[in-house]
């Protein structure tokens, strides 16, 4: 394929749970924050309109470039690039974050890898490295020895090791690539070995790593490329020193072109972060759901009187400040770049119901090695409490709408699910009476949904009580169990929805205009919303038709952002979004045929 040369999320990511890096097709990191997820960016180009970076990037440049392909190792997080030039010659880039086990611990340490490669002739190359410090408004002081490079940045220093000329690197010197050449980037601390039999040790172990991880994933008969993909990427969006999941690794790649819809999603939302530990509990990796129960007890902890806040920084910041970075131009030049995210300070009333349901299955999972009990029960009747006092309540709702406050059907759907829930939970540890006080509230905020949130008119589950207009989170209703899905008025909201919001195989968030005006963009899980409504009512084959359509919607590398453009089929939005890779997963267990029909 040929490399486009404007930033595009033609993309691919390695990391390993500690930090992440994003690389384009030409081998160029293109994104990456350290020493965390939500740390301002070292690599920050995509966020800029240049269309050749020479700052704030990582490159193995080919003089001549003619071609590149790019893939995953197999059941890895490991990404080769390969590019050949005008003459034929060739080289492979291995890119990746070392993960594995070493002396009955994880290390992952926030140390970058590649290995460059010759594949044909002996291709001419620059290394372009550099790296910048203040949303890139800073150069690094840079020092030297005789097989590393430091890069002295405002809050911490990098140090290149590499067996390649130091002074081709520090130059940027075209020349002749001969020979494997390993480039380590990581913290200012000299190597125990050389470097190169660093690089290959790391890269075995890590390859082992991530085959040994895949390998105990319960996966579907079919899809199980997609699913094997979206597992992984789901795994290398959590910051596993607090349980902490991110919502996506970037910030402010725009929903759609010049619509100023530009966030900073590196953050750990709560409803997000439901929906990948549910996924992942689908695929019997409970790991997730372990580490983040610990993040749970701590973000409980934070809850008072006033409310529980959507979204923490990784280490459990709660203040995230918004504000823009005026000296970055933005995603090809669309501005604004955001840090930061507004919405911490909203009201958003399923974020208790997702705390609940984040932590229900750990209760009934005889795996775990720390199983939660009655104390971690009576922690939960908490926001258990919070979701009942608010259920009917006014609030931003799961779209973080700015300007406004509705009784959002969502987020009473979700405080219904916290105490549902709830009453599962204690009946199953045996504490009768609050499994009643529960039920019985949990009855009460049912019917007050299905009365409340239909509408007559369309014929349809709308987005507020009372309101008349469609929202695809509706289709959720299903999903949790408030209703079944063939009851005619969910068959019959399904049908409105598809009819309004629907696109071909896409589907919009909602039809009513929000702070920035109507959305131009499809949201990428409300057509796998869609997809696991319409299996549920009984469209299995139609439901399959439209998921395949989806999977044809990812880039070369099986990855989704937040958005589709519908018309060019172009990905939009902050990337790799979670939410979407969650809906891989969930469609193809629910479509995919069973074992039993081959075995």
């Amino acid at each position: 394929m040929t490399a486009s040369t404007s930033p595009n999320l033609d993309i691919g990511i390695v990391g390993n749970c500690t930090y992440g890096a994003l690389i384009d097709q030409r081998a160029r990191v293109v994104w990456c924050c350290l020493p965390r997820f939500d740390s301002p960016p070292v690599f920050m180009s995509l966020l800029t309109d240049a269309t050749e970076p020479t700052e704030g990037t990582f490159a193995i440049d080919i003089d001549g470039y003619a071609r590149s392909e790019q893939s995953y190792i197999e059941n890895t997080g490991i990404l080769q690039t390969r590019m050949y030039d005008d003459q034929g010659h060739g080289l492979e880039v291995i890119d990746f974050a070392p993960r594995f086990f070493e002396r009955n611990r994880t290390f992952r340490p926030r140390t970058f890898v590649r290995i460059v490669r010759p594949l044909s002739g002996a291709p001419k190359v620059r290394v372009e490295l550099t790296p910048r410090s203040e949303w890139g408004a800073q150069a690094p002081t840079i020092t030297h020895g005789s097989n590393h490079i430091r890069y002295v940045l405002e809050h911490h220093t990098l140090r290149l090791t590499t067996d390649a000329p130091v002074d081709y690197v520090m130059n940027k010197t075209w020349f002749r690539l001969d020979r494997q050449m390993v480039f380590v980037l990581g913290p200012d601390e000299t190597l125990s070995t050389s470097v190169g039999a660093l690089a290959n040790e790391f890269l075995t172990k890590t390859e082992l790593y991530w085959r040994t991880w895949t390998r105990r994933l319960a996966l579907p008969l079919e899809y199980q490329e997609a699913v094997i993909r979206a597992a992984i990427t789901l795994k290398m969006c959590v910051y596993e020193e607090t349980g902490a999941i991110i919502a996506a690794m970037t910030t402010s790649i725009p929903e759609a072109p010049h619509t100023q819809r530009n966030w900073d999603y590196r953050y750990c939302w709560l409803r997000d972060a439901f929906f990948v530990i549910r996924a992942l509990n689908r695929l019997a990796e409970v790991g997730t759901m372990e580490d983040y129960l610990r993040w749970l007890d701590n973000v409980v902890d934070k809850m008072d009187d006033h409310r529980l806040q959507p979204l923490f920084g990784i280490g459990l910041e709660e203040h995230l400040e918004e504000r823009i970075i005026d000296h970055l131009p933005g995603y090809r030049g669309m501005g604004p770049v955001r840090t930061g995210n507004q919405a911490y300070e909203h009201f958003q009333h399923d974020v208790y119901g997702n705390v609940v349901l984040g932590a229900a299955q750990a209760f009934f999972d005889r795996r775990l090695l720390r199983r939660p009990g009655a104390e971690n029960f009576r922690r939960l009747e908490q926001v258990g409490e919070r979701a009942l006092k608010l259920y009917d309540a006014p609030d931003a709702g799961m779209w973080e709408l700015r300007t406004r406050a509705r009784v959002h059907t969502s987020s009473s759907l979700m405080c219904w699910a916290a105490c549902d829930r709830l009453g599962k939970i204690a009946r199953f540890l045996g504490i009768d009476d609050r499994a009643a006080y529960w039920e019985e509230h949990a009855t009460h905020i049912r019917d007050t949904i299905l009365r409340e949130a239909w509408s007559e008119e369309r014929q349809a589950f709308v987005e507020s009580f009372g309101g008349n207009a469609l929202d695809a989170s509706v289709l959720l209703m299903a999903e949790v169990g408030i209703i079944d899905p063939k009851d005619p008025r969910f068959v019959s909201t399904v049908r409105q929805l598809e009819s309004v919001l629907g696109d071909g195989p896409h589907m919009r968030r909602y039809e009513a205009a929000d702070d920035f005006g109507a959305p131009e963009t499809s949201f990428t899980v409300c057509a796998f919303w869609r997809i696991d409504a319409l299996a549920q009512i009984g469209e299995r084959e139609r439901a399959r038709e439209i998921f395949e359509s989806m999977l044809a919607a990812r880039n070369h590398l099986g990855l989704l952002s937040e958005d589709v453009d519908t018309r060019t089929g172009e990905l939009w939005g902050n990337f790799p979004q979670t939410y979407s890779m969650v809906g891989i997963i969930n469609g193809a267990m629910r479509l995919s045929r069973s074992w039993d029909s081959v075995v």
